[in-house]
């Protein structure tokens, strides 16, 4: 995926940053379990959908396991259950993390466009 060819930073945040939704998407894939990775013969990255489970690997949260509630596409950051932070108020709010910093542990295998995808069309 080439949002640009510039080695600037700052050109590269640009294009990251005026990105259509539809390259944006690409920015929210995260890396695959080793086992999974077995499974689905060395593919090393997955989109990260709704429904999926995730551990989290950097950051605050880091070794926390759970769903993935929600999928911000906008701002490419993923919303795990369970992982919340305590406003001032007492009130938790939830922690949007950016994808790169999980690692997918179990697949939400729901749509079969995905899993013939994964399977490279040998579902």
């Amino acid at each position: 995926m080439v949002l640009s060819t510039s080695t600037q930073p700052r050109k590269q945040r640009k294009a990251r940053y005026q990105a259509p939704l539809h390259l944006r998407t690409k920015l929210l894939g995260a890396p695959l379990s080793p086992e999974l990775r077995g499974k689905y013969d060395g593919r090393r990255t997955v989109r990260v959908v709704t429904g999926d489970t995730v551990r989290v690997m950097r950051g605050d949260f880091v070794g926390d396991e759970g769903l993935v509630d929600m999928v911000d596409v906008k701002n490419a950051k993923i919303v795990v259950h369970g992982v919340v932070i305590t406003k001032a108020d007492g009130t938790e709010k939830a922690r949007k993390i950016d994808p790169s910093n999980v690692m997918v542990t179990k697949l939400n295998l729901k749509d079969p466009k995905r899993t013939e995808r994964l399977t490279g069309g040998k579902a």
